[in-house]
């Protein structure tokens, strides 16, 4: 696991773990800050639900924030995998020892998404712990949630660690973040197209959740991480919707789409560098 411990002492160097911790623990507080000040103003609510409901908004608004942290993360970490090696002429001492191209290359990009997925464990248990700790907070199904929203971050490693093996960093970062931004508009294209009984636009955006299907992912996953309470209250149907919370678990048969769309990325990055000229 040579790579491994190179990879993390890279990262730690380049100060991405340290500022990462700083930026985390900044955020936790002030969610926390502005949860107990949201949550303690219901002094007297019009409706026995409105607990519920500001609870689960906040906590869903919270983990919202931590998804998309991830996401770019996933992003920044994956489009530089192997794109800086190859310029900066390490990887050509690194594979002159008996190491193939695939165990480096499982090792580097494994340890990035083994970072996001961790940090999607940790920041997300640290949400539900804040709302359980002041408002009593109960998820449907939080660990599926969670684990949800950890198959989103190593599907974006995924994509982006396919590119960077083709292109520069920067190219390979820019199309990443474009295709993330495409599957968010995708999925405000479906609520649209449901609200308006739009079977095109359902379509579209249909296509869109399997070209890249970060966002559809999300959405699944925050329907897990949501309050019985609040979905019982708000009474939310079919034809209902928002743009930061899906209302409707994911399919079986979209998750293993998700789960062979990462691992055909995978094995793409690794039939391309292979045959890469270094």
């Amino acid at each position: 696991m040579t790579v491994v411990r190179l990879t993390l002492r890279e990262a730690a160097n380049r100060k991405v773990l340290i500022v990462g911790a700083v930026v985390s623990v900044a955020f936790l507080l002030l969610f926390w800050l502005g949860f107990s000040i949201a949550f303690n103003s219901i002094t007297s609510p019009s409706d026995p639900t409105d607990p519920a409901v500001g609870a689960t908004i906040m906590t869903v608004l919270g983990l919202y924030a931590v998804q998309f942290l991830a996401a770019f993360m996933a992003v920044l970490l994956a489009s530089g995998a192997v794109a800086p090696e190859i310029d900066s002429g390490r990887l050509h001492a690194i594979l002159a020892r008996p190491l193939s191209r695939t165990s480096w290359l499982a090792q580097r990009a494994g340890t990035f998404a083994m970072l996001v997925a961790g940090y999607i464990v940790v920041m997300s248990g640290a949400i539900l712990s804040i709302g359980a700790a002041i408002a009593g907070y109960g998820a449907i199904a939080p660990w599926r949630g969670v684990a949800l929203l950890a198959l989103e971050v190593v599907v974006l490693v995924a994509l982006g660690t396919a590119l960077s093996v083709r292109l520069s960093a920067i190219a390979a970062g820019v199309i990443v973040i474009a295709l993330y931004g495409a599957a968010w508009i995708g999925g405000i294209m479906d609520i649209v197209g449901t609200a308006l009984d739009n079977p095109t636009l359902q379509r579209i955006s249909t296509g869109v959740s399997l070209v890249i299907p970060s966002d559809a992912l999300w959405r699944g996953a925050s329907y897990y991480l949501q309050s019985p309470a609040f979905l019982i209250a708000a009474q939310v149907e079919a034809d209902t919707g928002n743009p930061f919370a899906g209302n409707a678990p994911p399919s079986g048969l979209f998750v293993a789409w998700a789960v062979a769309y990462g691992t055909a990325w995978w094995l793409l990055a690794d039939r391309w560098f292979r045959r890469r000229d270094l």
